[in-house]
């Protein structure tokens, strides 16, 4: 496992993240006030994986669902509303629009999503993508960064994340939580999820994740479910660790609802 200051990453990322068809690494993240946290990053080649949008057929922790469905590599999805753990916000998979919450206005038209068309990820705010965006589409959010620049800011809040926290357990813009997120670099998808809620495990805030994606050579980047959620697999293994608010581990994740998967191709 590698320890590396965040202001370091990027001209080592080729060492980091080298010219595999896949690669799992476990990185120790140093944060600005001498916290450190554990970021576990997956990364595909773009020309050799295929992602695809997934709706869980009933909630299940994504390591779980990845075993009984023979799925590898998966990365948590959208938010869900709980007790009736229904998706949150615009979820459309196999080019079907599928029953969700929609999002507090109006948030929901302008919060950020993954859209995968023949194949091929985007990541952008809901505008930016069409009036009515083919192909497959995972609201989620914030957008983290675009255009290869941190686009986040802890004490801004464009996409209304503060404003509408009703809608969810926490404000989610606010301090460090295990978090995970989809990124995409000119060559490869990367998924990644930070530990935390412990004194060895800091977390991230929203900024803290953003930044550490463009070392890794992000271009666009979009947050996803996180806290007792965040669940990262790779070759069939939960690599990131669940916890509870109080630092208790969740033993496989707690359940979700969506999820984005990775087949070669």
């Amino acid at each position: 496992m590698s320890t590396i200051p965040l202001a370091t990453r990027r001209a080592r990322g080729a060492e980091l993240l080298p010219r595999r068809r896949s690669r799992y690494e476990r990185l120790r993240v140093r944060l600005s006030d001498g916290a450190s946290t554990t970021l576990h990053v997956a990364g595909y080649r773009r020309d050799c994986y295929l992602p695809r949008i997934v709706a869980l057929e009933r909630p299940l922790p994504l390591v779980r669902w990845c075993a009984e469905h023979q799925v590898r590599d998966a990365v948590v999805g959208g938010f869900f509303a709980r007790p009736q753990y229904a998706p949150l916000g615009h979820l459309r998979v196999a080019g079907v629009q599928l029953a969700s919450v929609a999002f507090a206005s109006p948030w929901g038209e302008i919060r950020g999503c993954l859209q995968v068309l023949d194949g091929v990820a985007r990541i952008a705010r809901l505008p930016e993508l069409g009036g009515e965006p083919r192909g497959d589409l995972l609201q989620a959010g914030p957008v983290l960064v675009a255009d290869g620049q941190r686009v986040v800011c802890d004490e801004l809040d464009p996409e209304g994340f503060s404003a509408g926290a009703a809608q969810f357990d926490s404000d989610i813009t606010r301090g460090r939580y295990p978090r995970a997120a989809l990124a995409i670099t000119p060559d490869r998808l990367l998924a990644v999820a930070c530990d935390g809620r412990t004194p060895h495990d800091a977390g991230m805030t929203l900024s803290e994740l953003a930044d550490a994606l463009v070392e890794l050579g992000a271009v666009a980047a979009l947050n996803l479910d996180g806290g007792g959620s965040a669940s990262l697999v790779y070759r069939g293994r939960l690599r990131n660790r669940p916890r509870e608010e109080h630092g208790v581990d969740i033993l496989g994740g707690r359940p979700v609802v969506s999820a984005i998967a990775f087949a070669r191709h």
